[in-house]
């Protein structure tokens, strides 16, 4: 009998459903897997997660923790929350196909009037990028903090006196609560990985390592290191208003980025098309030329803001 493999998850419903895309297709490559609940980080902790000065991982601190110590093999996160640089002991063991990329406007009020000019919008997001990305074309509006999961978000939404929130697509619809009032911001550029399941593993444990890689979809993987690369190259995080998109079409890779000050007043953004294979190292690249043309005095602001 193989190796069970214990699949570490968060409890919250979206969560699950992701461990659980990873559970079916470990199961259906004929291993044995299960799932194992992670309630918060610390309860046994022997080793904390070691992650680069400023990097917090807070919504993959708790799931980090248990694979260092071994309650867990693997540990399933979204990939857009963690850190650009793993911490150490713990690599990607695997990235799935890419769900849905867009984000999306939960409304109450009707579009038409949202989108009027002169009318003052009561809009709420918990994310920096998605708030910059907003006053940049609604300088008027005035955007509330949202936090909590997404069913929480959802219903403090219809408690409050907001004309309209902005949740991930992919989270939203993969558990089947996007509501018919909603509409797919495609002109707001997403946070890097925005969409994409990662894997991890410890460094040492080569068994969960190939099992992963059935899971592992190469073009996914490719774009989110890119986006990946461009967000870690621009020192940016949840607290920087970074935003990334690499696509691939026929084989030409994509990749639009930018910066926008907290206000949205100040934009920088960037756009390359290459061949794929000449694709691999173009997030840093990216991001060199974004700094060199003004978007080193943005992030310079931004970081001096907080």
């Amino acid at each position: 009998m193989s190796k069970m493999i214990r699949i570490g998850t968060r409890e919250s419903q979206l969560a699950v459903w992701q461990a659980t895309q990873v559970m079916d297709q470990l199961i259906s490559g004929g291993l044995q897997a299960e799932l194992v609940y992670i309630k918060s980080e610390g309860d046994t902790d022997t080793k904390t997660p070691l992650y680069e000065m400023g990097v917090q991982g807070i919504f993959t601190r708790s799931l980090d923790t248990a694979l260092l110590n071994n309650q867990i093999d693997i540990a399933v996160h979204s990939m857009k929350d963690v850190p650009t640089q793993l911490p150490q002991g713990v690599i990607q063991a695997g990235v799935l196909k890419r769900g849905p990329v867009n984000d999306l406007l939960v409304y109450k009020t009707p579009l038409e009037k949202l989108y009027k000019e002169g009318y003052i919008g009561q809009l709420a997001t918990s994310s920096i990028r998605r708030k910059a990305q907003w006053l940049h074309w609604f300088p008027a509006h005035q955007v509330h903090n949202l936090r909590g999961n997404i069913n929480t978000r959802l219903q403090k939404l219809q408690d409050e006196e907001w004309d309209a929130a902005i949740f991930a697509q992919a989270g939203l619809e993969r558990i089947g609560l996007r509501p018919e009032n909603s509409v797919e911001l495609s002109w707001m550029l997403p946070a890097p990985a925005q969409g994409a399941i990662m894997i991890v593993c410890r460094h040492d444990d080569q068994f969960s390592f190939e099992s992963c890689q059935p899971c592992n979809d190469t073009d996914t993987a490719l774009c989110t290191k890119i986006e990946r690369d461009f967000l870690r190259t621009l020192l940016g995080g949840c607290s920087t208003p970074i935003s990334a998109l690499a696509v691939i079409d026929n084989g030409t890779l994509i990749f639009t980025g930018n910066i926008l000050s907290l206000d949205g007043t100040e934009k920088v953004e960037t756009e390359k098309k290459i061949p794929i294979a000449d694709a691999l190292n173009i997030g840093r690249e990216a991001a060199l030329e974004l700094l060199s043309n003004g978007g080193q005095q943005i992030a310079e602001r931004v970081r001096h803001a907080q």
